[in-house]
């Protein structure tokens, strides 16, 4: 059975910094249903760093799914692109 609904989820990308990284996630994004809560995103030396809140009720395909086809686009542009729901990032990261 399909996962109908999303909840909030993180999306991470990092990696050396060339132009197209946020146009090829947000393509990808918009292009699924998926809306951007907020974004964060920062160039340090030459190396990009983004983080999106994201979120979804319209989407068709598995969490799974997605964050797969996001960690392939990020191979294709040289870049790490990892997706986690938001409740497992919130226990990964607590203090």
């Amino acid at each position: 059975m399909k996962e109908k609904q999303m909840k909030r989820s993180i999306i991470t990308v990092l990696g050396k910094d060339s132009v197209g990284i946020i146009a090829k996630v947000c393509t990808y994004l918009a292009s699924n249903n998926i809306n951007i809560l907020d974004i964060n995103q920062t160039i340090t030396a030459g190396y990009f760093n983004m983080m999106m809140i994201v979120e979804s009720e319209e989407i068709t395909k598995t969490f799974p799914d997605m964050a797969s086809e996001l960690a392939q686009i990020g191979d294709e542009i040289g870049v790490r692109i990892q997706a986690q729901h938001e409740d497992i990032f919130e226990m990964m990261h607590r203090i």
